[in-house]
């Protein structure tokens, strides 16, 4: 396993590395140059045929629709995320992925680019992605609009960085994130607590997991600043996602009717997101939601083969986000080893099944044609973040 592991990692990263980080997303239709020169980009219908044309198509027609393959700020944020992983790695002696000194170098590189990528005019730092998306509802989110997912991952990213640094300009930047949160995202009163908005936009503050990593990013906020404050709204969003949460510790994705499913990867974002909540700001009263949580996340999920499902009762489309998120809720909750068998075979099943003889992992397998169109954000940024928690995990052992 641990050879399979490390072939795994290295021929992703290489790939990542010789494509600068930059490339393609599920949702960057609109970037196409030729749609942008004809009429049809004040369609809103259009734009969303075509988003939605681009992702679903098995066959890759960026190249042809002339969409530039660009930098995404949450791929950043994660790559950044795992080069710090990788840091730690490389101080307990493992240093097959760089020494210290020239994971430093790529640390410091990707911090600033990710800076770079800010979205300006906010009460803070704040991140979106780099395309245009139309809503389903027929609403449209311009390129850069920032977002609580973008933020939170970024931002963290930059924490993570400072540790690993020390360079107090990354942690001054990472704590203006708390002031996008509070002052620029929506919310609203639910089950005691509160649900933040996904984006400064109105009408998106309905999903429990999108609010919740807007409370995952607050923690940090209050661990690395002692603002009661952070620590307040963090607890209330928390608060009204536990309160939300089933009998049988399960999450439906949001609070609307069109939003009543059940899938694993935002499972796993939400338990992150409690978990982090809970060791940063020092309560412990959400222990049994956890519990549940993490006891139906395991049990639903995962197929005795290790093969990831989407859903909690059906399996397909099997999204790459799936197995990743497997191996970094693991390790945030510290139940990594009684889980070690469920790791490995998840990983093998995905190695197997999901990764290019290029390095870069596929983003989707369905029952008929899959999409194994390489996404830098998507598939690669994820993947290579998710693999540096099992690389760590697998040294600490």
């Amino acid at each position: 396993m641990t050879s399979s592991l490390y072939k795994s990692f290295s021929s992703l990263k290489l790939y990542c590395e010789s494509e600068a980080y930059r490339g393609w997303d599920p949702y960057d239709g609109l970037n196409s140059k030729i749609f942008q020169a004809t009429p049809l980009k004040h369609w809103d219908v259009a734009r969303l045929i075509l988003i939605q044309a681009f992702k679903r198509s098995p066959i890759n027609f960026r190249t042809i629709f002339l969409v530039p393959k660009e930098y995404n700020a949450k791929g950043i944020g994660l790559f950044l995320n795992g080069y710090c992983n990788l840091y730690r790695l490389a101080e307990k002696g493992d240093e097959r992925f760089g020494t210290t000194e020239e994971i430093l170098l790529k640390i410091d590189e990707l911090a600033q680019l990710l800076l770079s990528l800010r979205t300006q005019g906010y009460s803070g730092n704040c991140w979106g992605y780099n395309f245009d998306w139309q809503a389903r509802r027929l609403f449209l989110f311009p390129a850069y609009t920032p977002t609580v997912v973008a933020t939170c991952f970024c931002a963290t990213a930059l924490f993570e960085a400072y540790d690993v640094t020390g360079n107090q300009r990354y942690l001054e930047e990472a704590l203006t994130s708390g002031s996008f949160i509070l002052n620029d995202l929506g919310r609203s009163e639910c089950e005691g607590g509160l649900i933040f908005a996904y984006s400064p936009l109105e009408g998106n503050d309905t999903v429990y997991n999108a609010s919740l990593l807007g409370a995952k990013l607050l923690s940090y906020c209050y661990h690395y600043s002692g603002d009661e404050e952070f620590r307040v709204f963090a607890k209330k969003a928390v608060n009204a996602a536990c309160k939300g949460q089933a009998k049988d510790g399960s999450w439906v994705y949001g609070l609307l009717p069109v939003q009543s499913w059940i899938d694993s990867f935002h499972t796993g974002y939400n338990l992150d997101a409690i978990s982090v909540y809970a060791d940063y700001c020092g309560d412990d009263s959400y222990a049994g939601n956890l519990k549940k949580g993490l006891d139906f996340y395991l049990e639903n999920f995962f197929e005795d083969d290790g093969t990831p499902k989407y859903y909690h009762d059906k399996t397909y489309p099997i999204d790459i986000h799936c197995p990743g998120q497997l191996w970094v809720t693991l390790s945030k909750l510290g139940v990594w080893q009684e889980n070690k068998r469920l790791s490995e075979k998840t990983f093998s099943w995905t190695k197997a099944n999901m990764q290019d003889r290029d390095g870069f992992f596929y983003y989707q397998l369905k029952k008929g044609l899959s999409s194994k169109i390489s996404y830098m954000r998507w598939s690669n940024a994820f993947m290579f973040n998710a693999l540096t928690y099992y690389l760590l995990e697998n040294t600490q052992r």
